[in-house]
């Protein structure tokens, strides 16, 4: 009898989040691949102000593409997420591409119609705003490693990294871990998340991997843009805690991950201090010197050390990295 095979990705190191479907040929993973479709020159942020940490006022819009001319958008007051947003509930809106025109509604009357580069709010016939699409940046991307850094990963060689593999130009390709182990530090890294319309917003096959340190405690990685943040989202120490604000930015921008890790300490074997983590994404802070007392996920169950390796998880999604270095303190 022949059985037919359905492709699972698992986690290739740091342990599974879950199993999943993944669908390989269905994703971008640069800028100049991902502009072939209409949809993406759509899907982005619309707000008066590109500042992150710049309180903006008025309101901040995030255009999701699913695909097909279709989308979804989180409508916030204040600004955006990092920029002014009040809190981290918005509006929801769906709708399409229509003539030339994208037209997003929302049960309570909200209204965006979006012409070119540029998004026109109203409710009735109120006009909230008119913005332009804004591509912000984190305010610590391309950050240079001060004198005495490890350089895990420049653009030149890979070799850092059990399995190190360059592709899509120097850029780090997912699924590898640190071949060095380190006690306390402070990592710098960028990354970014390919552009996957037509899979399903949150899905853990929309751009998964994760900063998961000593393979007991997790940062996800996922194109959560657009959306609630939850446990299991980008930034989140995955499933224990979500991050306070997501900061994820659109697919295929660069984002940047600034974590200060405190190892637990032992004494005669046995724990005497947790786990201590402080995370900035994208120059926001989003975890602040917050205590593990044991690891996330499936790293919850795996002996705790006062010394271990770095794992950029691979789960099935063509996830990128740059400028990776740490300083250990």
């Amino acid at each position: 009898m022949k059985i037919k095979m359905t492709f699972i990705a698992v986690l290739l190191v740091g342990g599974a989040h879950l199993l999943y479907a993944a669908k390989p040929g269905n994703a971008a993973t640069d800028p100049a691949e991902g502009a072939k479709d209409p949809d993406f020159a759509i899907q982005g942020e619309y707000a008066a102000s590109a500042a992150i940490g710049k309180v903006s006022g008025g309101y901040g819009l995030q255009v999701v593409a699913l695909g097909n001319e279709k989308f979804q958008a989180a409508l916030y007051k204040g600004g955006l997420p990092g920029g002014g947003a009040e809190n981290n509930e918005f509006v929801l809106l769906k709708g399409e591409t229509k003539d030339g025109k994208t037209t997003l509604k929302a049960s309570g009357g909200e209204a965006v119609v979006i012409n070119g580069h540029t998004a026109t709010g109203t409710n009735g016939d109120k006009k909230l705003f008119v913005y332009d699409r804004v591509n912000r940046k984190s305010p610590t991307l391309g950050k240079k490693p001060p004198n005495g850094a490890k350089i895990l990963f420049g653009g030149k060689e890979a070799d850092r990294f059990s399995n190190g593999k360059k592709l899509d130009g120097e850029l780090l390709k997912e699924g590898v871990v640190s071949m060095d182990s380190f006690g306390d530090f402070t990592l710098h890294l960028e990354f970014r998340t390919p552009y996957k319309p037509k899979t399903k917003p949150g899905s853990q096959d929309r751009g998964n991997s994760g900063v998961y340190i000593f393979n007991n405690y997790e940062t996800q990685i996922l194109d959560s843009f657009g959306i609630k943040g939850e446990f299991n989202f980008c930034g989140a120490l995955y499933r224990k805690k979500p991050p306070v604000v997501n900061m994820c930015l659109p697919p295929l921008a660069w984002q940047t991950y600034d974590i200060e890790f405190t190892t637990p300490r032992f004494k005669d074997g046995k724990k005497v201090k947790n786990a201590r983590i402080t995370t900035r994404h994208n120059g926001v802070l989003i975890h602040d010197d917050f205590e593990l007392d044991k690891g996330t996920g499936a790293g919850g169950g795996r002996p705790e050390k006062e010394k271990g390796q770095i794992h950029l998880q691979g789960h099935g999604n063509p996830v990128r990295f740059k400028n990776i270095w740490l300083i250990e303190r």
